[in-house]
């Protein structure tokens, strides 16, 4: 079944303790699609400018990705520039270019608007609202937020809420948007909000998904090394609704195997700077990761 993005498609320069990219290709949208394309027909939407590489784009189009609402604006593309350190559990932001970004409002194209899963990534609370407003009612909506829209635009991010069947947050977002430390309370006070299902991420840690009474813990996949953390948590997301679009049914089952899929794209993503490693990703390698979680948590 077609998933629709609405996010950020951006140019990187990332530098950590295995060495660094200059103006990579990355972005909330652009992480999650890749991502969601081993499992389903993505359609994304988002904004660049007219210096965004073509290179980027063939990309893109050979996962199968549909670009009708990626929209190429005059100006320069969204950027962003950071750094992780040795202990690699948080970027340190050096510098955010919005450039076209900043004026970006999504239009869905028509042949978008009877999606049946909508993603709606990291941005404006307001403009999340406003594409909800254009969409006819999914089978599943989610969502993810951030810090920032969690201390500038509470009301509007509350109001968003109250429309989900999904949110993915990070542990540090969890407890800023529900003012509480311990993160079982944080998940049923954002569950009291109106998502029906909360899936909250902790890095190293791996993931918890909280829905009603039941709750289900993922552990983190062990590697040896991790290249680039941008865009787990995108990819993490990705996958999981990659699945859930393809099984095409939305139940405990489905949700914690979305999960287990989900962290395995996300540990796929972080062994190598930007997308490298999910541009020679396969299906088997899926499914052996796959089955490696199911290992990790048996006894």
């Amino acid at each position: 079944m077609d998933l629709l993005v609405v996010g950020s498609v951006a140019l990187d320069s990332v530098k950590t303790p295995h060495g660094s990219v200059n103006e990579a290709l990355g972005g909330s949208a652009t992480y999650f699609s890749i991502a969601a394309s081993y499992f389903t027909h993505v359609n994304l939407v988002a904004v660049i400018g007219n210096d965004f590489p073509e290179e980027h784009l063939l990309f893109l189009k050979g996962k199968g990705i549909d670009l009708a609402g990626l929209k190429r604006q005059e100006g320069r593309t969204f950027r962003w520039r950071g750094e992780y350190l040795d202990q690699m559990n948080e970027a340190k932001t050096l510098a955010t270019e919005l450039n076209v970004f900043e004026s970006f409002r999504p239009t869905l194209p028509p042949a978008y608007i009877e999606s049946p899963y909508l993603f709606l990534a990291n941005i404006d609370p307001e403009l999340q609202w406003d594409v909800l407003s254009q969409a006819k009612r999914p089978k599943l909506i989610a969502c993810d937020t951030m810090n920032f829209w969690i201390d500038r635009k509470r009301n509007a991010l509350v109001k968003t809420l109250g429309a989900l069947d999904l949110l993915i947050i990070n542990e540090g977002e969890a407890r800023a948007l529900a003012c509480r430390d311990n993160i079982v309370c944080a998940a049923k006070h954002i569950l009291s909000l109106g998502p029906k299902t909360v899936i909250i991420k902790r890095g190293e840690y791996g993931a918890v998904m909280f829905a009603g009474d039941t709750v289900f813990a993922c552990p983190a996949y062990p590697l040896e090394s991790v290249c680039d953390p941008t865009g787990a948590g995108d990819s993490f997301a990705g996958g999981l609704m990659g699945y859930l679009a393809q099984q095409d049914k939305i139940n405990d089952q489905t949700l914690r195997e979305g999960v287990i899929y989900g962290s395995v794209m996300a540990s796929y993503n972080v062994e190598a700077f930007s997308l490298n490693r999910m541009r020679h990703l396969t299906k088997r390698d899926i499914a052996t990761r796959y089955q490696a979680f199911k290992a990790l948590t048996a006894f």
